[in-house]
């Protein structure tokens, strides 16, 4: 593994903001307002999930690239409202993506998130699981999602994460193959992880990757509700991740990884694994 490799892997976490991390991870005493600052000094891009619930405001989005050094990135997460078509829990099958107020959203958010300029990343465009009442057929979902894809203005990039299993396939692929688009593949409860995809069909569908290590929310808060150290053994599904993106940082382009504390219970912990188990795999090929 040449040291090109292991440049082309970026490591974070989704979110900066928990105060569980401060003793942990953030220095005793750690204010909220310096949490980004301090978390730049060991990770070098962060997934930003508050613009899921509102589109933040242009100060709040000038403050964060001001407490990073240039190298670094952000991605960020379109809103809900224009993935659920409103702000409800529950996908609104008749508004996802073509509400009257979509196209308004989506401007505003993109305008507001270029406000980092060399620092934006990908921004995710993060689907629920629809069950057959809000899709009865994929295909509903997917003319929705090209018509969509083809009208975004194309100075960005873009990830998409589909949380149906049964979507993850080689059509979904050449769909945002067409869009220079990037599918994500998300360690998540019932989907497959991405040594699974690969054996049915090449999940590069631009010239940057998008891995979410996300976990199962349900079972690890019936555990816990505490955010200040790993509790759930992922090594196995660790090892797996480790080995596939050692294959796929041998292709161009960057990978983001991106990992949630409900995958762990500590997220910063996981990634140093995570990246350990990916630096003993270049030793392992000398």
């Amino acid at each position: 593994m040449s040291n090109n490799t292991a440049s082309s892997i970026r490591y974070g976490t989704s979110s900066f903001s928990s105060n569980d991390w401060v003793g942990p991870f953030y220095p005793q005493g750690t204010q909220p307002v310096d949490f980004l600052k301090v978390y730049a000094e060991h990770f070098d891009t962060v997934e930003i999930d508050t613009t899921y619930y509102a589109i933040p405001s242009k100060s709040t989005v000038e403050g964060w690239a001001g407490k990073v050094p240039d190298h670094f990135t952000f991605a960020a997460k379109f809103p809900r409202s224009i993935v659920h078509g409103g702000q409800d829990a529950k996908p609104n099958p008749d508004l996802i993506l073509q509400s009257p107020k979509t196209y308004e959203l989506r401007d505003k958010f993109l305008e507001t998130m270029a406000l980092l300029g060399d620092k934006l990343g990908p921004l995710l465009i993060q689907f629920p699981y629809f069950p057959k009442e809000v899709f009865s057929h994929y295909r509903t979902f997917f003319d929705r999602l090209d018509q969509f894809l083809s009208d975004l203005p194309k100075e960005f990039r873009y990830a998409v994460e589909l949380r149906n299993n049964y979507w993850m396939k080689p059509f979904a692929a050449e769909l945002l193959r067409s869009h220079n688009t990037a599918l994500v593949l998300s360690d998540y409860m019932w989907m497959p992880l991405g040594d699974e995809i690969e054996k049915d069909f090449d999940p590069l569908t631009t010239d940057f990757s998008y891995i979410r290590l996300i976990g199962n929310r349900k079972k690890i808060e019936a555990i816990t509700k505490t955010w200040s150290k790993e509790i759930v053994n992922q090594d196995d599904r660790l090892n797996r991740w480790a080995s596939f993106l050692h294959r796929m940082a041998q292709r161009e382009g960057n990978i983001f990884v991106y990992v949630n504390n409900h995958y762990t219970g500590h997220a910063p912990a996981t990634v140093r694994r995570l990246r350990r188990k990916i630096d003993d795999q270049k030793i392992s090929l000398k």
